[in-house]
This record gives C-alpha cells, structure tokens and sequence, in this order.
C-alpha cells in the first residue's frame, strides 16, 4: 500500500473540434530504483549488493515491466498523461523513457525531489503533442510530530493541444505503518494540501485528483476531498479484463486505494473509467485463493513481476463540438 497520485485536470469546453478522448494512467510502479547509491537517501537494500540483490539485470526487466504496463493501457497510441509513483530519480525516467519499450512513444515527464527518506518521488510522464507545461513547482508537507517525512505534491500547469488549461497534481500520501487509525491524520494533511491548492484554482476549474492515497473512498480524508466539491468516479472502478475488483489486493481481499476524483465540471466528461487487469500483470493467489497482482517482490523472494498495484485508468470526452 504505498502511493498516491493527484492530477487536477482544466478541459474547457467551447470551440470547434473532433470529438476524441484525453487518456490519464495513475500506476505505483512498486519501488522503481536505480542499482545506484545516493548517499543522502536510505537506499542500501535497491543496490547489488543489498538486501535485494537488486543487480543491473533485475533493473532492466523493471523498467520494461512499466513499460508494458503502460502500453498495455491503451489499444491504440498512447496515454496524454501518466502519473508514476514510487520512482527513484531522474536516472529511472531518463531510462523509462529512452531506453526502455516507451523509448519510440515520445514522451517527457517532470518529477518532483522530496525529503522521503528512502529517496523515493512521484513524476508525471507527458505526451509533448497533446500536453505542454506551462510552469510546475514542488508543494511541500509539513510533517506531524514523530511523522516521517513524506512525499510532495508535484503541481503541473499545462495546456492541451486544444488549448485548454491543464492543472495537475501528483501526489504519494503516506502508508498506513503503525496502524489505519494511528497514521489517519498523515492522509489528512495531503487531503489538505490537495484543498488548499484547489482553493488558489478558479471556480470553475475542471479538476482531476488521482492516485494512490493509501486509503479506500469510505476513509476520512477521500470523503473530505468529496466534502470538497469532488466526485470520486473510480470508486465501482473494476478490471476491464473481468478480473480485479479493485488496484489492490490484500489477503486475498481487493481494495481500491488508487483513485480518481473529479470536480462537477468535468463528471459529465469522463467517458470510461477502468483498472488494467491484463492477464500478464496478474498471478493465481494460492494462499487465498483467486488471482492477485503479479508483483516484483513477494516479501523478499524476487519473482520477475510487474507491480503490486494495478494501473488505474481514465479517459475524459472531448466535447463534439468545442
């Protein structure tokens, strides 16, 4: 259970234009990590030599893993966005994005440079031709007493290639160690953060919030970002393959702790809403029975996985007629 992505999305709706579909993918890639130690961070156990074993080679088919998850994501083309949690550096995108199976799809990305103590940052991968960045910045959390620091919120302003004003926030809220009740109010300060950014937004900005918040949409800080004016589309999200009830499975239970909130502006333009379930990202639950997802690590045995979690996706309409 670990990340969360926050995407605020401003599609405007006038003009002339075909009717088509803007595609945004939320995935926690489960621990993307260089074989390279930074001596800042605590990241002993991602090298060769760590607990791991996390070689060049085991590296390599990681990133080639997310690169199959991704484009396995959309039948034709590729998705305009895609929020990316639990990544290590700007090394791992550079590679994700040049050297790996995305190295012809073209895509750019930004990412933020948090005080997460294992190194560990969220990042926004961006097709150039549908998607250009205006400006970005890095919104700090202040860390509770005796809280770990966490993640920030990377915030993206862009415009698509229709010209409408895209806002994007990812964010990576904090796991659920010590206890669900006992780190609650770790969740609540993304919650609001996410807030009090959407408050400095238009009143009629068309927001996305999406990613993993370590929550389900039943838990307190997702019903305060509804209390908020957003609309959580993905909460009946299930497997378009007919298989996964939620991105998560633990002991043998689905759980949906990746999400996609909207604002009422844009409710009415999300066309479809769906966790990429695809066979090959999945493996038989033999302790529980059932499948699960077909992750790198089972504990600390290496299995040549995927993810833990399962990508989560959305596509939003645009108008027939703008």
């Amino acid at each position: 259970m670990k990340a969360v992505v926050i995407l605020v999305l401003t599609l405007l709706l006038g003009g002339k234009s075909v009717a088509q579909t803007f595609t945004v993918v939320e995935l926690n890639c489960e621990n993307l990590f260089d074989c390279k130690h930074d001596s800042l961070k605590q990241d002993e156990e991602w090298l060769p030599d760590g607990k791991r074993h996390w070689t060049p080679a085991r590296y390599w088919r990681k990133l080639r893993h997310v690169g199959q998850e991704i484009l396995s994501c959309q039948q034709e083309g590729f998705p305009d966005l895609v929020a990316l949690v639990e990544v290590e550096n700007d090394s791992c995108l550079f590679d994700l994005t040049r050297r790996s199976l995305l190295r012809n799809a073209g895509y750019a990305y930004l990412m933020t440079q948090s005080p997460d103590v294992r190194g560990i940052d969220v990042a926004l991968l961006y097709q150039p031709s549908t998607f250009r960045p205006l400006c970005y910045d890095y919104l700090g959390v202040t860390p509770l007493e005796g809280m770990r620091p966490t993640r920030d919120v990377l915030y993206v302003q862009g415009e698509t290639v229709q010209h409408d004003t895209l806002h994007v926030f990812v964010v990576h809220a904090p796991s659920r160690f010590g206890g669900e009740r006992k780190s609650r109010p770790n969740r609540q300060l993304i919650a609001d953060r996410i807030a009090a950014s959407m408050q400095q937004l238009k009143d009629n900005a068309k927001v996305i919030v999406c990613g993993d918040f370590n929550d389900t949409a039943k838990d307190p800080a997702m019903c305060y970002l509804e209390q908020c004016g957003l609309y959580n589309v993905t909460a009946s999200a299930t497997g378009c393959h007919g298989k996964a009830k939620g991105t998560y499975r633990y002991q043998g239970r689905w759980q949906s702790i990746d999400h996609v909130l909207v604002s009422k502006e844009l409710k009415d333009a999300v066309e479809e809403t769906c966790i990429n379930d695809a066979p090959f990202l999945l493996e038989e639950d033999k302790k529980y029975g059932g499948e699960k997802p077909l992750r790198t690590f089972n504990g600390y045995r290496y299995q040549r996985g995927f993810s833990d979690h399962l990508p989560l996706v959305v596509r939003f309409r645009y108008p027939a007629s703008l």
